[in-house]
């Protein structure tokens, strides 16, 4: 299955929104993991930012298993949950954080980096969707 055809016509414009991806990973004792993260979708992967000392870090380089819901901010009945292989890119300028930053709080800079986080941008290609409303 492609890219494309992973993420249905029907939710994609879903996200092109400012709404939040819920990241389920899988922690070190089996046990789910999920929190919330701002996201970036280019067409064909979704991408988040991640400091590489967060848990959710190091359970998607143990396990690359993930599964993302994003839910439609006009109409939260209405979502798309992803699954997919992960990969990891650098993100030693900041440009990933600085564009969701933008994105999300209209600040050119991401207003709160802490002393020693190293940031990755993690990309996830859908290969299973499942949508609702």
């Amino acid at each position: 299955m492609t890219n494309e055809s992973a993420v249905p016509t029907s939710h994609a414009d879903i996200l092109s929104k400012n709404g939040f991806a819920h990241v389920a990973t899988v922690g070190p004792d089996g046990a789910p993991h999920s929190s919330p993260v701002w996201y970036d979708w280019d067409g064909s992967s979704l991408m988040f930012s991640q400091t590489t000392g967060r848990q959710k870090y190091k359970n998607l380089m143990r396990d690359g298993r993930v599964a993302l819901s994003v839910t439609d901010p006009e109409n939260p009945y209405r979502y798309i949950e992803i699954r997919g292989p992960v990969a990891f890119e650098d993100d030693g300028d900041g440009a990933f954080i600085n564009k969701m930053a933008k994105k999300y709080l209209n600040e050119d800079v991401y207003p709160w980096p802490q002393p020693g986080d190293v940031r990755v941008v993690v990309r996830v290609t859908p290969q299973h969707t499942t949508t609702q409303g």
